[in-house]
């Protein structure tokens, strides 16, 4: 997959790399001799994990992937068992950091301790959990005040789920995204918070900021974080109605047998797939029963070659109700997999000189191929392509890397090999 999102390059991501830069620079974020935006190929690696509590139906993967920006700033943490609570009870959050890293690293280790404070040995459900996190990210964003080097930049965005045995609570600030599969079809979805919401501007404007091209004082692009204490310095005015407030906007969900996983993720995966087709992608790859953290890490691939440019971290929470193992989704597959075999094959045969990677992409893409996963498409299929490639000039003993200038090798941890490439 990684060896095919470098292939990629040349027929998507120079453009989209261009419009990024200039974005940046036309608002202010980024000067020609500053700091680097964006790396020259991607960094691809991905370590997936995941786990499971049995004894009350719930499983978790989750995996992460720098991608094209010159820093990771992602973060995340998942608790499958929350102390002094009865069992039943979890805790996910995905961090999504901006000026650095800190803001993401201090919520990732420290706010489930906020929000087990908060919380204490018997909260009342719903209402009284609710109040609970509002006060943990409270007082998370507190003490990393008190640890901010002052007049340092920087924030996080975050999106947390809490799991009881009752209740679905979902916590956030800022674009980081949370969504809900339920009997097949998105139930419930955050929304992002954006200067223009009309209660974010009134806020703003309430404590004297101004909204210039879409940006908080025509820099930031959300309206509520961790961190960003220079927009937290309104005299007069408590922490949830300053210019950036760190009060979250929580929801409750009663629970229901019908309930099927929860995706949180970082903007960079929503950047590249709609909820309803992010939905609809997991769920097809649980009807082939691949791991949640496997099929996190093939989902941040599906996202890399469908052009995200930004950091990218998902999190995939599976209650009881998640779709299982279905031998008519697996055959299915397996025939896919094999018809794109021969279909790559035959594009190789059909020319005296092989087309490069990329052509047979193009190619294909052009092509009406049934059963394609919903939601992720051919870019679904990217490292069968890839492999199939690959394994046909390893067997004709034809040398199949053309190094031109720009070409190297891109590796992917959770991928079985690692392929050889041309621009």
């Amino acid at each position: 997959m990684a060896a095919l999102a470098r292939l990629l390059e040349s027929l998507l991501w120079p453009a989209r790399k261009e419009e990024a830069v200039a974005a940046a620079e036309e608002e202010g974020r980024w000067a020609p001799n500053g700091p680097r935006l964006l790396l020259d190929a991607p960094r691809c690696s991905q370590r997936p994990h995941g786990g499971a509590a049995a004894s009350w139906g719930l499983r978790f993967g989750a995996s992460s992937a720098q991608g094209w920006r010159a820093h990771m700033e992602d973060a995340h943490c998942a608790w499958l068992a929350l102390p002094g609570l009865p069992p039943g009870w979890a805790f996910f959050a995905v961090l999504d950091g901006h000026g650095g890293t800190r803001a993401a690293l201090f919520g990732a280790r420290h706010l489930p301790g906020h929000v087990l404070e908060a919380l204490g040995p018997a909260p009342g459900e719903p209402e009284g959990v609710c109040r609970a996190l509002r006060r943990a990210f409270l007082s998370a964003d507190s003490r990393l005040r008190s640890l901010w080097p002052r007049g340092e930049p920087g924030g996080s965005t975050a999106v947390a789920l809490l799991v009881s045995p009752r209740f679905l609570y979902l916590a956030h600030c800022g674009d980081s995204r949370a969504v809900l599969s339920r009997a097949g079809a998105v139930a419930f979805s955050t929304q992002d918070h954006r200067p223009l919401r009309p209660r974010e501007r009134e806020r703003i404007h309430d404590a004297g900021g101004t909204i210039c091209r879409r940006r908080l004082e025509g820099s930031l692009a959300v309206s509520r974080a961790l961190g960003d204490f220079a927009y937290k310095e309104t005299p007069g005015r408590p922490p949830e109605l300053q210019l950036v407030s760190a009060e979250p906007e929580v929801t409750s969900l009663a629970r229901r047998a019908e309930d099927e996983f929860m995706l949180l993720a970082s903007d960079g995966v929503w950047d590249a797939m709609s909820g309803a087709a992010l939905v609809g992608l997991v769920a097809s790859r649980l009807c082939l029963g691949l791991a949640p953290e496997l099929l996190c890490a093939q989902l941040l691939d599906t996202c890399l070659c469908k052009g995200s440019l930004d950091n990218m971290t998902c999190i995939l929470v599976c209650f009881p109700g998640a779709p299982r193992p279905c031998e008519e989704a697996i055959r299915k597959e397996l025939a896919l997999d094999a018809a794109l075999g021969r279909r790559v094959a035959e594009l190789c045969s059909s020319t005296q000189e092989s087309p490069s990677l990329n052509k047979v992409f193009r190619i294909l893409a052009s092509e009406d191929i049934p059963d394609l996963p919903p939601g992720g498409g051919l870019y679904c299929k990217a490292a069968v392509i890839a492999e199939a490639y690959s394994q046909l000039f390893q067997a004709s003993g034809e040398r199949w890397e053309k190094v031109q200038s720009g070409a190297g090798k891109v590796t992917s941890t959770h991928s079985s090999s690692a392929l050889d490439f041309q621009a």
